[in-house]
């Protein structure tokens, strides 16, 4: 006890400005007690204690701690979330809502998420190229990561490098996929169309269907390829994205055009062209 009391006088010790009053140490800053009495083993001792600004203090850089920690473990799981760091800072803040009915839906289904996991749903972004669905889809992801939930934004072609290369383990990174509260997967019909690239495809999606876990996918495919792929493999692979998946047909101008016409007029006047 004396060991402790030493301990708590030395943190909270008097400085200048404090004074006594009824025998105990008072703060001279908030005029509460900085000492209080207990009684310990049949005898009253005096020892000291947090007067109010001292426990504000106290309270304070807890909650300093706990928002550094938040940050962090924020920063580790966006870290991990995105293979790609750009995507880090696609978030709905830069969202210019050129498409309502496309922001309007993300936005619901990010504030949503919660119902979204339990139903295990998600969506399906489908369009022509440049209409955003990319941008959205890791808008998304950012949002359910800030709400305290994991997930992962990749496309096949990494997984496919990643099987490749962990082949005799490649259970584990369907399972490390499936993890995750939710999966983006970018660009499906990009990757090589061949029967073993085909095979993985399935496994992931049909992995997220069997374990009720939302997957968003966004492809160039049109609504016909995907209602009629014409292949018993894209087939298959289609009819379980539409088990686990709301379709949504992305419309549009190709941003990626207006991007690089734009760009490519600054630089022609900075070259004097």
């Amino acid at each position: 006890m004396e060991q402790i009391i030493k301990a708590a006088e030395q943190a909270n010790g008097a400085v200048f400005g404090d004074y006594e009053k009824d025998g105990l140490l008072y703060c001279g800053k908030c005029d509460t007690p900085k000492q209080c009495r207990i009684d310990f083993l049949g005898l009253q001792r005096k020892v000291p204690c947090l007067c109010k600004c001292g426990k504000e203090q106290r309270d304070a850089e807890e909650q300093a701690v706990k928002k550094a920690e938040s940050l962090r473990l924020m920063r580790d799981r966006r870290t991990e979330g995105f293979p790609d760091a750009e995507m880090q800072s696609w978030t709905f803040d830069k969202d210019d809502r050129s498409n309502p009915a496309l922001s309007n839906l993300a936005h619901n289904f990010a504030d949503n998420f919660s119902e979204m996991l339990r139903l295990g749903k998600g969506l399906l972004l489908y369009g022509e190229v440049g209409t955003g669905k990319t941008f959205i889809g890791a808008c998304i992801v950012n949002a359910v990561i800030d709400k305290g939930y994991t997930a992962h934004a990749t496309n096949f072609g990494r997984i496919v490098n990643q099987v490749n290369s962990r082949y005799e383990d490649r259970q584990e990174i369907y399972d490390e996929l499936n993890s995750y509260d939710l999966l983006m997967i970018d660009d499906l019909a990009a990757e090589r169309d061949t029967e073993y690239m085909q095979e993985i495809v399935f496994n992931v999606i049909d992995a997220r269907a069997r374990n009720r876990k939302p997957l968003i996918i966004t492809t160039n495919l049109t609504a016909e390829e995907l209602n009629n792929p014409g292949d018993t493999r894209k087939k298959r692979i289609y009819s379980r994205l539409y088990e686990l998946c709301v379709p949504f047909e992305v419309k549009g101008k190709d941003r990626r055009k207006a991007a690089l016409k734009e760009n490519l007029t600054e630089i022609r006047s900075l070259l004097g062209l």
